[in-house]
This record gives C-alpha cells, structure tokens and sequence, in this order.
C-alpha cells in the first residue's frame, strides 16, 4: 500500500513504514527541492493560496503564478549575490511577496529565516546576527528595526519588490540540485536548553517528513478545502499551514494582520472551509464570539496544536460540526510525535488526551534517570533517536489504551496562545530597564491563552507607573505576544542555593493571592 491509501488506523499501524513518505513526491533523497515539490509540479492545478486580510478582503494566487515570481526571484537573488546555503529572513505576514520570497529563496537553494512580524528590534536584530542572514524581506514600517545593522539588502514590499524581480527569467534552473539532505529553513524557537532562541535546521526533506502527520492526523484529502490561520513563521503555520497542503496539491488558505473573530468566520464561510487546523486559542475566542451561527460553516475535520485545548471548547467544537477535535503534539526540533489520528474512520478520540505515538516513532515516558516508567505512572515524554532519549520536556501518563495525557511543563518553557516563550529571554530584555534590579518570569494558568507570562519583579521605584512602563518595554524590543501581562513587585527574587532563580517557589507564589488581591 502507499502513504495515500490507508483509510483505517488497524491499516496504517499493519503496513505503515517511513520509505512510504517519498510516494507522494516526484524528487528522492538524492534530488529534492521544496519549491518544485509544493509549488512547481503543480502548475496547472489552479489555486494555491486564498489569504484573508484583517482589513475584509481577499487575495488569491495560483500555482502558477507563483511558481513564476518565485523563479523571477530566484534569478534575482543570483544576481545580487546570493549563493547556495546563504540566509535570506523574511519577516512578513502572510502576502504574494513573502510566499515568492519563501519558495524563490528555496529554488535559489538558499536558506530561508522566516520571523515573526510582531518581533521588537531586538528581537529581529537577534535573529538576523544569528543566522548570518544576507537579505532583509519586510514591509517599509519595519526597516527602522535593523537600528544600526547591516545587511547587503534590505527588500520591502510593494513596488519595490516588483521592480527587483519583474524584468528577471521566469524560469529558474540551479547551477546545482538540492538534495533531501540540504538545509531549507532554519526556523527560531525559544529552546529548554539555551538562555535565547536557537535555530532549528529543517531540510528539503522536511516536507516529506510530514505526510504522516498531514495525512493520518490532520485527515488532509484531495478535494479538502484548508484553512490554517497560524503564522508562518512559526512551525505550525510554515510546515502544516504552508508547505504540507500545497505539497498535496491543495490550496493553503492562510490570514493576515491581527485577529479578528469577524474575518476569520468570513474567510471559513468564503472559502468554504472543510478542513481546519489552528492553536486552541483560536478555537476558544471563536466560541467565545457567539459569532459561530451567523455563518454557513461546512468544517467537518479539526485539528489543534501547541498546548492542550480546554474541554469545554473541545466538546463545544464537536457538538457544533460534529468533528472531534484532533490533537497534534510535538516540537520544532521533533515535529509531531504524538497525535490523534483524526484522518482515520475507525479512531476513537478522547476528551484531553493527547491521542498515541507517532506510527514508526520510538516514544516513550522516561524518568530523570532515562529508564521507562510503568503505565499510569508520570514521566517525561522523550523520543528515541540516534540510540538516544531526545527530552521532549513535557510530562504525561498513559492509560490502559495507550493514550498520553499531558500533565504539563517540566522547564521554565511557556507556552501562551501557542507561542512557546522564553522566560530567559524575556528576564533578559527586562533586566535592561534601568529601574529593574532584578527579574524572574514564568508561565501561570489562564482560561484564554492556556498561559500568559507573569514577572517578578525587584524595582528601585516600584509603581504602577513601571508596570505599564515595563509591559511596553518588553512589548518593544521582543514582541506584542512576549510581553508579562502580569507584573509583581517584591523584594528579592527568591534564589536556589546554587544561586539560580527558585521558580518553584515563585510559581507556589502566584498561586497565592497578593495583598491587593485579598
């Protein structure tokens, strides 16, 4: 059997085997490129990009057009210098000029950075200094955020951006093919085992590494039509929102600007959304609305990923479309390793679990020394690779059904909205403030957002003047969703006798109401 034909999961588990991920593809280990792959051998099929824009209207691209913008500006990129394995960030939202600037970057067989368009100037400044990143691609507002650094080009979009590709080839052919092994993407995350962010390598091959999940989780079918409102500059909303549909030949439906109950529900109507994928987050404020009966709505597959979804929501969303809302669960660094297999007639879904391991995949819960621990108890989910246990960093336990049940954080990682935060990296911007002496950050519960970032903070002038002052601070130079929503003042940030932040003790703290609060 191939990748595409398994209907049943007693199928899949039976014959299921990773060479089987290449069937979907024309490349092989040896000749891949994901530009050809998602957008070339699909000229012809008609569209493969519907945005919603936070303003009401629509744009929509075609296979084919893309795949000509994307050639002109790889030819382009050539020409100013841009060689193979060289880094190009691109800091858009979804837009014809940032989907030609991904994959012409990808045909040119350079190394796309994708970043966030909310990052502060610290944040992108960051980024762009780690990755050696050589061209620039944003919009004009943003510029002032490189500051004093340099690189060769800085490209914004419009008629500028027209006028650099529009007179190049329409064909790009590379003086040498990438292989499945070539680097394409390098893709930042707030990794456990850093103070900043790390990029994590993602390969041409990458794509195909998907095809398990896309197909046997998100149920993705020719004749779906998909909608994924994450940012493409984070893992969900590049491989699952982006590179996985059209790799299939089907049109990504993506959105663009701020969030908006309104639009989103516009855009699921217009597009005739069948098949949704999106942070619980998205899926709690839209039931929160009460927008949801205003709409003809035809979504009858729904996928969630980057924290748990309330059970409230869940059973909200299947009564509504009759769907059980299928969770997907991984990393940057492992993509998903633990999944409901909402692609599956024959799978039964649990109310908050976290579904089984990945078919192929060696996943199991380890303890502080790396040996299993028995069924029912609490451990660390790790995935085997290479002989080794790779952390996860997340603790669960698993029934008598083999299902997983997150049981929570065991770093100082947070994870708010679906955006994985870094507390250090958010201590470090505020300890920049002049008035801070001394500052600890973690993740407290929130029934919106899963979690929101909360800081400790040890001030000269402590004041609700230095609250405010300090959320825009923080605001500025990181991002708008990497700010501490809530800020305490105390005396001293409790310390561990190694002289290391006690973010036990503090989390016991904010469990505690305040003197304000009582």
């Amino acid at each position: 059997m191939k990748i595409r034909d398994y209907r049943t999961y007693k199928e899949a588990k039976e014959h299921f085997n990773w060479n089987q991920i290449w069937d979907v593809f024309d490349g092989n280990r040896e000749r891949f490129n994901i530009a050809y792959e998602c957008i070339d051998r699909h000229v012809g099929k008609g569209t493969a990009v519907r945005i919603k824009f936070d303003d009401g209207h629509v744009e929509t691209y075609s296979f084919a057009e893309i795949s000509r913008l994307s050639s002109q500006f790889a030819n382009a990129l050539e020409k100013s210098g841009i060689r193979f394995g060289d880094r190009v960030a691109i800091m858009l939202d979804p837009c014809w000029e940032f989907y030609v600037s991904l994959f012409g970057t990808l045909k040119r067989g350079a190394i796309a950075v994708p970043c966030f368009p909310l990052f502060g100037h610290e944040a992108i400044q960051y980024r762009i200094k780690d990755s050696g990143a050589k061209h620039f691609i944003t919009t004009k507002e943003r510029v002032s955020l490189l500051g004093d650094l340099t690189v060769d080009r800085v490209l914004t979009t419009g008629s500028e951006f027209t006028k650099w590709i529009e007179k190049e080839e329409e064909k790009y052919s590379l003086d040498r093919e990438t292989t499945a092994k070539d680097v394409a993407v390098f893709q930042y995350t707030s990794g456990a085992t850093s103070k900043f962010p790390e990029a994590i390598k993602h390969f041409h091959r990458s794509v195909a590494t998907l095809m398990p999940t896309v197909l046997f989780g998100i149920g993705l079918r020719e004749g779906d039509s998909y909608f994924c409102p994450s940012s493409p500059a984070w893992g969900h909303g590049m491989w699952y929102g982006t590179m996985a549909p059209l790799a299939l030949g089907i049109a990504a439906g993506a959105y663009s600007g701020q969030f908006n109950e309104e639009r989103l529900f516009e855009a699921l109507e217009e597009f005739e959304i069948n098949n949704i994928s999106a942070a619980p987050t998205v899926f709690r404020r839209l039931k929160n609305s009460g927008l949801a009966d205003q709409y003809n709505l035809k979504i009858h597959k729904i996928s969630f990923t980057g924290e748990p979804m309330d059970t409230e929501t869940f059973h909200y969303l299947r009564e509504k479309f009759g769907a059980s809302p299928c969770s997907l669960y991984g990393s940057t660094e492992v993509g998903v390793i633990i999944l409901n297999y909402g692609g599956f007639s024959d799978w039964e879904v649990k109310p908050g679990s976290m579904g089984k391991p990945m078919l192929g995949l060696n996943i199991q819960l380890i303890d502080d020394k790396g040996e299993q621990v028995p069924q029912g108890a609490i451990g660390e989910i790790a995935m085997k690779r290479h002989d080794q246990w790779f952390r996860v960093k997340d603790a669960a336990h698993i029934d008598e059904d083999g299902y997983y049940w997150h049981k929570g954080r065991v770093d100082d990682i947070i994870i708010s909205s679906g955006w994985t935060i870094s507390s250090s990296e958010v201590e470090d911007t505020l300890l920049k403030h002049r008035e801070v002496e001394d500052a600890a950050v973690i993740g407290i519960p929130d029934k919106e957002r899963g979690e929101i970032i909360k800081a400790f903070i040890k001030a000269l002038h402590p004041g609700p003047w230095l609250e405010q002052e300090l959320k825009n601070f923080v605001k500025e130079r990181l991002g708008k969703h990497e700010y501490p929503r809530v800020i305490e003042f105390i005396d001293a940030i409790p310390k561990t006798p190694g002289g290391k932040t006690n973010r036990k003790e503090l989390k016991l703290r904010a469990i505690q109401p305040t003197e304000k609060e009582k």
